[in-house]
């Protein structure tokens, strides 16, 4: 197991994130900060101040000291391309490694586009779509098929410029709309938008956007990445930020922005919503930084893209297993008995993911207490960052991992989620709570003994016949304790031989 850091010198901060790479995952265990309005300095003087490169010197040396007590084997450095149009920047870079040994890399813009894609690409699982990439300044519009870029073009305005014309005269938000628009009908004329498409939108734009989109529609997951957001709460949500006074905009929880950019930020957001008449948009949390993680640690491309939600929890179970995890077997008898009792059970496939997910994760609350691990499952996979699903799948994975002990269900809690799940999930919760259950219980040796099962019924009972490689004894003793709990949920008895 080793690690790695990643530092990152751009138009607003300079960003360590350190990360522990095991087998070809990543888990991200260090991340600190520093704000510098870099950008904003080189475009009006077309130089670095002397005070901003000492200051950013010391703050490099200090990352330079945690690498060194986080035993970072492989260190990547990058700074953003505005940095080029200072006069200073090659003695600044010069210096920056004569102080620290660090050596930055300038990313240009196509290579900006290829990382921010390659991040986003394994945080949702859309393998078809357009891709909207807001940046400080400029905009990135990306279209992709089965996970291959086909086009790209990039619009010479963001976050930041977009807020004043070319004379430096600051724009309205009305104008700064108006100004997106037209650009975005120039960007489309060598651009065939296809109707009822796919779009995902990332940075720190859509970032903000979909954070407040959630205190509009009072949505009541925690969950930024792959957050869906309608064209009409879209429109509420810019309402209500040009409805407000700007000191207060800047005061609205979880913004790393100030007034002027949060509504740049909107006026971008609107101008893509209404011009290529956008009915759903996914937000990703995925950075640049994910991308040159992606594409510097070694998993398989294929492995990646074949089976989003796979890599993702494996993932997350990287850094979570022990010698004694038997998951993996859980998972796939929990697969195994899906299928066996799909004419008990009757829901449709679409209840797999959540099924797999909460198979694979069934002890994942053990982290917190071992006891009640089936309650503390449900926060641990809700916000385990898991990609490749839906928040409903996530969710409905979540609750059937605290349905391994019925009495851990609360329907005061499912309440809350009202506006999300359905009552068809409220009966696969329940059912795939007991099948997990089950799986486990036919694991309890943490040996693959039983490797397969065949269930017949008879009448009121059900015979779950095992195929086993071994005595299988001490997993049907633990599988006939779930007997009465299967007897509930499904109205027959359990019988397993």
């Amino acid at each position: 197991m080793e690690n790695l850091a990643v530092i990152e010198l751009n138009e607003s901060m300079v960003k360590l994130s350190i990360f522990k790479v095991s087998s070809g995952r990543t888990l991200l265990i260090e991340e600190k900060s520093q704000p510098f309005k870099l950008g904003e300095e080189i475009l009006q003087e077309e130089l670095l101040r002397p005070k901003t490169k000492n200051e950013i010197l010391e703050v490099l040396k200090i990352y330079r000291k945690m690498i060194e007590t986080y035993k970072v084997n492989q260190i990547l450095a990058y700074a953003s391309n505005i940095l080029t149009q200072a006069r200073n920047y090659r003695g600044f870079i010069d210096e920056i490694y004569n102080n620290t040994g660090v050596s930055f890399t300038i990313l240009q813009n196509e290579e900006v586009i290829k990382y921010n894609y390659n991040a986003v690409v394994n945080s949702i699982g859309n393998s078809k779509g357009y891709l909207i990439n807001v940046n400080p300044y400029n905009i990135n519009f990306i279209k992709y098929n089965r996970r291959t870029i086909l086009s790209s073009f990039t619009i010479s305005v963001g976050s930041l410029n977009l807020r004043f014309d070319e004379n430096g005269n600051p724009r309205s938000f009305d104008e700064m709309v108006d100004y997106v628009k037209s650009q975005i009908r120039l960007l489309c004329i060598g651009l065939d938008v296809e109707p009822e498409s796919a779009f995902v939108g990332n940075g720190k734009a859509f970032l903000a956007f979909g954070k407040i989109a959630k205190k509009i529609a009072r949505y009541p997951l925690d969950l930024d990445n792959n957050y869906c957001v309608s064209s009409k709460i879209m429109n509420q949500t810019v309402d209500f930020v040009k409805g407000i006074d700007t000191e207060k905009i800047s005061k609205i929880k979880g913004i790393d922005m100030d007034a002027t950019e949060v509504l740049s930020s909107l006026a971008i957001v609107k101008a893509f919503y209404d011009e290529l008449e956008i009915n759903e948009l996914a937000v990703s949390t995925a950075s640049l930084r994910d991308g040159m993680v992606h594409a510097t640690v070694s998993v398989p491309a294929q492995e990646k893209f074949n089976d989003l939600l796979a890599n993702s929890i494996d993932n997350y179970y990287e850094f979570y297993k022990d010698e004694y995890s038997n998951n993996f077997n859980v998972y796939q008898m929990s697969i195994i008995l899906f299928k066996q009792l799909k004419v008990m059970h009757k829901l449709p496939r679409y209840y797999i993911k959540p099924l797999r997910i909460a198979g694979y994760l069934y002890n994942t609350g053990t982290r917190i207490n071992y006891n009640q691990y089936e309650k503390y499952g449900f926060d641990t996979i809700l916000y385990s960052g898991i990609t490749g699903v839906s928040h409903r799948e996530l969710l409905i994975g979540a609750f059937v991992c605290v349905c391994q002990n019925m009495d851990n269900f609360s329907l005061n809690d499912w309440i809350k989620y009202k506006d999300i799940l359905t009552d068809e999930d409220l009966d696969a919760v329940r059912k795939l709570g007991i099948i997990v259950k089950l799986a486990s219980a036919l694991n309890a040796s943490k040996k693959v003994v039983i490797t397969d099962v065949v269930c017949d019924i008879l009448g009121d009972s059900i015979i779950m016949k095992t195929v086993v490689n071994g005595d299988p004894t001490f997993e049907i003793m633990e599988g006939m304790k779930v007997a009465p709990d299967y007897k509930k949920v499904f109205k027959k008895s359990l019988q397993i031989i």
